[in-house]
């Protein structure tokens, strides 16, 4: 099977030392649960230690997100670094013509199909690690958003402490502090 998001990496694996550098475009395309407004774009920079495959790279894209007050939509900005390493398994077939190096990626979900890292597999994993968590529209928690006015939603700001301990503040006398 031929897929365009495959890199062959075989030529670095077996050549420690060796470097490759890829510039990356991708939309995701069949990513349902991420919507980008822009491609997400940048250069990964991989190479072989002999024992480690090490990737690094700094990817942006724009991406649409709910506002986690009101819901509505949002775009911003996402910006990341993509740095892994991977162990090397074998001898590489410049030292030893009888052996080959290979990856020995230990993953819950697949990012190689023997020597070929699947791109797009890589930097979802990546960009969904770097999406924002709780982003906000321009009113924040405490403006008057009529988004959430119209929806009548009603959501109150994070509490920086557990719940539990909200019932406890109750029992602590003002005086004592």
């Amino acid at each position: 099977m031929l897929r365009d998001d495959l890199l062959d990496l075989n030529d670095i694996l077996q050549h420690p030392g060796r470097e490759l550098s890829v510039e990356v475009t991708t939309e995701l395309a069949d990513e349902e649960d991420l919507d980008l407004v822009k491609p997400l774009e940048g250069v990964l920079e991989l190479v072989s230690t002999g024992n480690l495959l090490i990737i690094k790279g700094n990817f942006c894209t724009r991406a649409v997100v709910e506002c986690a007050r009101c819901l509505g939509p949002l775009e911003v900005d996402v910006e990341f670094e993509v740095d892994e390493q991977f162990d090397v398994k074998g001898v590489p077939s410049s030292l030893d013509h009888t052996s080959t190096a290979k990856i020995d990626a230990d993953e819950p979900y697949p990012l190689f199909e023997g020597n070929q890292l699947m791109v797009e597999a890589l930097l979802r994993q990546d960009l969904l690690l770097n999406y924002p968590v709780q982003p906000l529209c321009s009113f924040g928690w405490e403006g008057d958003c009529p988004i959430a006015k119209e929806r009548l939603v009603v959501r109150k700001p994070p509490s920086a402490s557990h719940p539990e301990f909200e019932k406890l503040k109750n029992l602590v006398d003002e005086d004592d502090e």
